[in-house]
């Protein structure tokens, strides 16, 4: 583990480095197939959410500023339940049923398939394992008590508060 103290390198230093772990871990998933039904995006159905640590949210939080800011409601998926407030829709799923910040996803939204996905053979439990303790380690780094991974809907209801 890095003794450099937290921040001291900037937060495109940390990013970068996200960004490397997150090619790394695409490459582990390469033959992987996803139906794109947008059901892992549908965290009422599923009873799951991911849970992010401060160098994601600051990923997400970048890649909104970029594209002028959260998604509007009407610019934001619609429920394909009955009861819209059981089924808790992802508020970065855009109308189109994609992830409005599909490059930066969180590691959680990338090692995540439904039962629907064609499944390669991907990574090992050990593999990771290691990966999440590397990214709890960047986050670490990037913040005090960064690498505390928080629900994915806490944070953005939150206003994108690390």
């Amino acid at each position: 583990m890095s003794t450099e103290p937290p921040n001291s390198r900037g937060d495109a230093g940390f990013l970068a480095e996200l960004q490397a772990l997150y090619a790394r871990v695409d490459a582990l998933y390469a033959d992987w197939r996803c139906p794109t039904s947008t059901e892992c995006c549908r965290f009422g159905i599923t009873g799951r959410q991911p849970y992010v640590t401060s160098i994601e949210t600051l990923a997400v939080r970048s890649a909104l500023a970029r594209r002028g800011g959260p998604l509007s409601d009407n610019r934001r998926a619609l429920p394909i339940l009955m009861s819209p407030e059981r089924e808790r829709v992802c508020p970065l799923l855009d109308r189109k049923q994609r992830c409005s910040v599909y490059q930066v996803r969180p590691l959680g939204c990338r090692t995540y398939f439904c039962e629907r996905a064609d499944k390669g053979v991907g990574p090992s439990r050990p593999q990771l394992r290691e990966i999440t303790r590397e990214l709890q380690e960047l986050a670490a780094r990037h913040q005090l008590g960064g690498d505390a991974g928080r629900p994915l809907l806490r944070v953005l209801d939150s206003g994108w508060g690390g």
